[in-house]
């Protein structure tokens, strides 16, 4: 056993699979780790705010997991969906940055869901206080609106 599966067992971290949008099969290598309560990792590791787009996508798996969705890391081909959250045969698919602050990002969050080729909801998380717009289809959420939602098959 590692030094992983020992954190993971304590549930200290959470292991998330790699799912494969297209195939709809989970993959058995290059797992992703999340924390389960960032204040315990940040007492043994000091907060950097370099990290802070993995801090966000920490709480927003955080929350999917708390709302009872089953949660993925997303493959489309080369690309990576942050989550392909599953819960009662529905589909979600999130993406989390701290801020679209330039074209080059917005273009890569929303760009990589629009890849996507099925009709499940499709929602970009961040702390922008522009949000609540759609673009083609797929919802930009601010992450405190995000985190107050109990349903997120309500997201509107």
């Amino acid at each position: 056993m590692n030094y992983l599966q020992y954190l993971n067992n304590a549930f200290f971290i959470q292991k998330v699979q790699r799912y494969d949008i297209v195939g709809k099969k989970r993959f058995e290598i290059n797992d992703k780790y999340y924390f389960s309560d960032l204040g315990l990792k940040h007492a043994i590791i000091p907060y950097n705010a370099d990290d802070i787009g993995k801090v966000f996508e920490n709480i927003v798996y955080n929350h999917l997991r708390s709302t009872g969705y089953t949660v993925y890391i997303g493959k489309l081909q080369n690309l990576e969906i942050d989550f392909v959250a599953k819960k009662n045969g529905t589909t979600l698919y999130v993406q989390v940055a701290y801020l679209l602050s330039d074209e080059k990002v917005r273009a890569r969050e929303f760009g990589n869901l629009l890849k996507i080729k099925d009709n499940y909801e499709k929602i970009v998380v961040s702390a922008d206080e522009f949000t609540g717009t759609t673009n083609k289809g797929i919802k930009h959420i601010n992450i405190l609106a995000f985190l107050e939602m109990e349903e997120l098959e309500d997201i509107s």
